[in-house]
């Protein structure tokens, strides 16, 4: 009895919380130290990449506009989420420390989570200014202004930082008397409040909301306004004019692909069959990691205007490394 009493926590005789939680993820996976290698190198590139993007941003005036807002926004988005979960990611499974502090656990569940479901609605964003400078080109700097792009951001972190922590609030109101394994890559909120031992429909309709807001909505608002830019160009009678307007739009396609597929997948395959746990726990690292390496290479390293301010950054460096060479030698000239 007494072990018991240290494991678990009383609160006001109702709820019962675990003093730890232990995380059984990837295990019996032969050679996975492989793969949390490939992860350490995914969080570098990824930390790299988005930084110098962020560091471009700010440094260029020619970037302070309201569509790189959004990207800023979504480089930021990456950074942290990729911080969020891999650095803890290695530490738990690389070094076998796989039990995780229960408030930690929960710290751990709403910043992972919180970054995720921001991801997604950066996405949506990027559709709403796709939708505006093609649809209503004329009015594009009078609707998107940094005013409007900077409200709608701030409603997006405010309204999700809500959602999450009403998500991982409702966990904290369960009791915890069962198996104290759970059986993911981190404390993802299903295998977490699985766990409990009194009544979870709470629970599960707060993950069918989150999953409605998280995936369902956002897709279903990208749709409607590839949609509405389609038969815009439809109209449109050059031929050069819609290509043109089509490949603004390709790399924000590449990103809603690769963003919302995996998950899909992962999420009908659980349902419709059975997977194996490893696999979709592979599947789901996967998911939440890559999209943040890739985005800023391919939405904003191949744009026209990033390569020309990385130009203009590079030269102005140039300059300014050129004039700290030459100043102690005209300084030598003078006093000679």
């Amino acid at each position: 009895m007494g072990t018991e009493d240290k494991a678990t926590r009383m609160f006001n005789n109702t709820f019962v919380r675990p003093e730890k939680f232990y995380l059984s993820g990837f295990s019996n996976i032969p050679h996975i130290r492989y793969f949390y290698t490939f992860l350490c190198l995914v969080y570098i590139m990824t930390v790299l990449g988005n930084c110098f993007l962020l560091s471009l941003i700010s440094l260029v005036k020619t970037l302070h506009t309201p569509k790189y807002m959004i990207v800023f926004n979504m480089a930021l988005t990456d950074l942290c989420g990729s911080t969020a979960l891999i650095p803890k990611l290695l530490d738990t499974f690389l070094f076998d420390r796989r039990y995780i502090l229960y408030d930690a656990c929960l710290s751990y569940m709403f910043f992972v989570m919180f970054f995720a479901s921001v991801q997604s609605w950066t996405l949506v964003t990027m559709a709403y200014d796709r939708l505006i400078a093609i649809c209503f080109p004329l009015r594009y700097h009078s609707i998107v202004t940094e005013t409007s792009v900077a409200a709608i951001l701030l409603f997006v972190w405010i309204f999700l930082v809500s959602v999450i922590a009403t998500m991982v609030g409702l966990v904290n109101r369960v009791s915890f008397c069962r198996s104290l394994v759970v059986n993911s890559f981190f404390c993802d909120h299903g295998p977490v409040y699985r766990l409990a031992c009194n009544d979870t429909s709470l629970n599960y309709n707060m993950a069918s909301a989150l999953i409605t807001i998280l995936i369902i909505i956002p897709l279903i608002f990208i749709i409607a306004t590839y949609v509405c830019i389609f038969i815009a160009l439809s109209r449109t009678t050059s031929r050069k004019e819609r290509i043109r307007a089509l490949k603004t739009c390709t790399s924000h396609l590449i990103l809603v692909v690769m963003f919302f597929l995996p998950i899909g997948i992962t999420n009908i395959a659980t349902r419709a069959s059975y997977i194996h746990p490893n696999a979709r726990m592979i599947n789901s690292t996967l998911t939440h990691t890559i999209p943040a390496l890739l985005d800023p290479i391919i939405y904003a390293l191949k744009k026209e205007e990033v390569m020309n301010a990385v130009k203009k950054l590079c030269k102005r460096t140039y300059l300014n490394c050129m004039k700290a060479k030459t100043r102690p030698c005209n300084h030598c000239c003078i006093k000679s």
